[in-house]
């Protein structure tokens, strides 16, 4: 039997008292940096193969992401990662236009020199990436990237809901590939908030993010209407 893909992008998890709270974490980890595409297949089977976990913890956390959209059932023992409808896409970055851009220009009000090496480190990770065509390495480290800043905001309540549109679009920013990778819009907007964060300009960093949204948005708009 294959192994499911699933296995490639983790690893087990180290018991702990909490297992069923750490599945939960790693699978929507996974899903907000955009580990696989919509439409990709999870089994309860799977999720707990590939995270050495019992299918107990796997079902919970497969149950937790069904109630939050983060899942749809396709089958009595399949889920998958659902598509975005042009209308959840159209909610969805408006959301985080708004959210997104408060937390970034916040951040500027708790950036020190250590954050700036991390944002850069990750930026060489994301321009690598993007040089070998590893896009799953691009989303992830895009994914840190995004919410190092968006944590500097010091607004956990505000990072939660941040992350529950993560969750949501996280599978179809792999549209965005190989199109950014191409014309780097994103390494651009990720320079200006880098500008922005060493001179303590919270406008610019929200402009920064912002626009990154918004590129986003344009391309899987594109896409979206092109499979219509």
């Amino acid at each position: 039997m294959s192994e499911h893909p699933l296995a490639g992008v983790v690893s087990p998890i180290v018991r702990q008292s909490s297992l069923g709270e750490l599945t939960y974490e790693r699978l929507k980890q996974i899903i907000v940096a955009g580990s696989f595409p919509p439409n990709e297949k999870l089994t309860v089977r799977s999720v707990a193969a590939a995270l050495g976990v019992s299918t107990t913890p796997a079902r919970d956390a497969i149950n937790r992401l069904l109630s939050e959209g983060a899942l749809v059932n396709e089958g009595p023992k399949t889920v998958v990662l659902p598509s975005l409808t042009l209308e959840a896409l159209d909610e969805i970055a408006a959301t985080r236009i708004a959210l997104e851009g408060l937390a970034a220009e916040r951040s500027v009000g708790h950036v020190e020199a250590p954050h700036i090496s991390e944002l850069e480190r990750l930026q060489g990770e994301i321009n690598a990436g993007l040089d070998s065509a590893d896009y799953r390495e691009v989303l992830r480290a895009n994914r840190e990237f995004h919410f190092l800043i968006y944590r500097l905001a010091g607004w956990p309540r505000l990072v939660g809901m941040i992350e529950s549109l993560w969750l949501r679009v996280g599978p179809s920013l792999n549209g965005l590939y190989p199109h950014f990778a191409t014309n780097r819009q994103g390494v651009s907007n990720h320079m200006s908030a880098l500008d922005g964060l060493r001179a303590r300009d919270g406008s610019k960093v929200r402009a920064a993010m912002e626009q990154d949204i918004r590129d986003g948005y344009a391309r899987l708009k594109a896409k979206i209407d092109s499979q219509a």
